[in-house]
């Protein structure tokens, strides 16, 4: 129980201890948002590698290489974690704005940083404010900022069974840029923590970034269901993991 004692301290005196960066972060936006942008985005990180080493998570990374640096992108993984977004956040090489539950959006400071990070909240009980969400995040990609998206819709309570359904919605921005999707598969990060809730425990997390997809380089069946070919993708992924972590 330690761990989850020091990573909720962690959280909440970053989040109090931050009140003052946010507020020369906002003078900073008005000079030079460029540099107020990766500022922001260097902190977050720092602090979620914080949180990874508190837990004990030991990461094998696979192909980062492979996302593209030149442009942004739509990232899609599969989603068994929390500790999902914090491992994959603290390893995107530029500006990513994360796709999350509308509720966080209540929460003070923490709502603050994830809107300075270009973070969607979405919705899904109003199909209208879930298009603007996603017309919103167009407009993000179009000015250089990647999106991640966890296309299962909600965290895989029973990862062993295979992955949830992918919706195809998850997609439409990706479609409607152009921009290359970059498939994540992500293997026994639920053992940080889901699995044993509440205590937080010492494990390895597999972390596979797959080769890009160009939409238009698929077939006109492909690109009509983008969501089953980047599924079939990353479950190869996942199939590879079930093997390095019994070695």
């Amino acid at each position: 129980m330690i761990r989850i004692f020091l990573i909720l301290l962690f959280f909440i005196l970053f989040l109090i201890a931050t009140i003052p960066v946010l507020f020369v972060g906002w003078i900073l936006k008005k000079i030079n948002p460029k540099a107020a942008d990766i500022c922001n985005l260097r902190i977050v990180q720092w602090a979620f590698r914080v949180v990874i080493r508190l837990a004990g998570t030991k990461l094998s990374i696979i192909g980062e290489d492979r996302v593209p640096k030149d442009r942004p992108v739509l990232y899609i993984p599969n989603h068994q974690s929390y500790f999902d977004i914090i491992i994959t956040y603290s390893r995107c090489p530029g500006l990513t704005g994360y796709v999350s539950k509308d509720m966080l959006e209540k929460v003070p400071l923490l709502s603050t940083w994830m809107k300075r990070l270009y973070c969607l909240f979405l919705n899904r009980s109003d199909m209208k404010a879930g298009m603007k969400m996603i017309l919103t995040g167009i407009d993000y990609i179009k000015s250089g900022i990647s999106i991640c998206i966890f296309p299962e819709g909600t965290r895989n309570t029973r990862p062993e069974d295979g992955l949830l359904p992918f919706k195809e919605a998850s997609f439409k921005m990706a479609t409607k840029t152009g921009c290359p999707i970059v498939p994540v598969a992500i293997t026994n990060s639920q053992e940080i923590w889901e699995a044993h809730f509440p205590a937080v425990k010492k494990c390895r997390v597999i972390v596979e970034y797959g080769e890009p997809i160009y939409l238009e380089e698929l077939s006109p069946e492909q690109r009509k269901f983008p969501g089953a070919y980047t599924k079939a993708k990353i479950e190869e992924m996942l199939n590879r993991h079930k093997a390095m972590l019994s070695a």
